[in-house]
């Protein structure tokens, strides 16, 4: 997903030289390619990421879309305080840019996991908070945070679900996108793990369960049109992240469920419980340990939908 924004964010740079792009000492490969092109809309402030806000939003100020770029916690959690009374106070147009979200840097430990930032970012005022799920959401979320006004969070995985793009799709922040048709459940997924929501999918239809499946990139605003109608179509929800459950997209999609006054049969979270990630290891091991794989997320689904519906039994 990184990759696919800074090719993104090149041709934006090409068509507007009001973008900057503001990195904290770091992606000197991957950026390099930016910098050359565009020495004036490039600075690498250092390794002080509350100080790459405050100047992000000086420039933001004076009439520039600036993107902030850091490794996962540290351009949202390090810099909280900037974010809020800075860039979100003012409306400033910067763009926050957390590459590696939940586990992708799972070998090095929790000061590299970001799995509370939903939670915390989201109860920001006047902040989006965009997570993609595969590369064509990450490419069409970078175009779409440049031409929208205020600050915004787009957090980026390492890993990415295929590609579902339909030809003619028109991509809209606040709207989720339906990758699956089913009535049985509702597979509700945020970011990278998309990938195994979908496989977990396919796991459950060779038990006769059609699933459902909706990309949920944009968590603030959040698409409560497409929740209701999942809640009142399918038997049950079921969110999905590499997150906490606390305050994450199980949270958010609960609540605005709750306020719409529209319950679904049955509703289950599928993220992180119980504290910080003890262990450390590839991304991929790490989901499997948590149980945030796809066979995992399968026999949750499968569990909860026989408890809920008898007739699955």
């Amino acid at each position: 997903m990184r990759d696919a924004f800074v090719k993104t964010l090149i041709e934006l740079a090409e068509e507007n030289p009001a973008i900057m792009l503001i990195t904290g000492d770091l992606g000197f490969g991957v950026l390099a390619d930016f910098a050359h092109r565009f020495p004036r809309q490039y600075l690498n402030i250092g390794v002080a990421e509350q100080n790459m806000t405050g100047v992000a939003t000086g420039l933001a100020l004076e009439g520039r879309v600036v993107f902030t770029y850091s490794i996962a916690n540290f351009p949202t959690l390090r810099c909280l305080e900037q974010i809020r009374n800075d860039a979100c106070y003012h409306k400033a147009n910067v763009k926050i840019v957390s590459v590696g979200c939940g586990m992708s840097y799972g070998p090095l430990g929790i000061s590299h996991h970001a799995t509370e930032d939903i939670a915390i970012v989201r109860a920001l005022p006047n902040i989006t908070v965009i997570s993609p799920g595969d590369l064509w959401e990450a490419r069409q979320a970078t175009r779409a945070i440049s031409g929208s006004s205020g600050p915004a969070l787009l957090r980026l995985d390492k890993s990415a679900a295929a590609e579902s793009f339909r030809p003619g799709e028109v991509f809209e922040l606040g709207k989720a996108r339906r990758i699956r048709e089913g009535h049985d459940v509702t597979l509700i997924a945020t970011g990278g793990i998309l990938g195994e929501a979908l496989a977990a999918a396919d796991l459950l239809r060779l038990e006769s369960i059609h699933c459902r499946v909706l990309s949920m990139h944009t968590i603030k605003p959040l698409d409560t049109q497409e929740l209701c109608a999942a809640a009142v179509e399918t038997g049950g929800i079921v969110t999905i992240e590499e997150h906490s459950v606390e305050g994450g997209l199980g949270g958010a999609v609960a609540e605005n469920l709750l306020e719409a006054g529209v319950i679904p049969r049955f509703f289950f979270r599928i993220g992180l419980r119980g504290g910080f990630t003890s262990i450390v290891g590839s991304q991929q091991y790490l989901r499997k340990a948590y149980s945030l794989d796809a066979a995992s997320i399968a026999k949750v689904v499968g569990g909860k939908l026989r408890v809920a519906m008898p007739a699955f039994a």
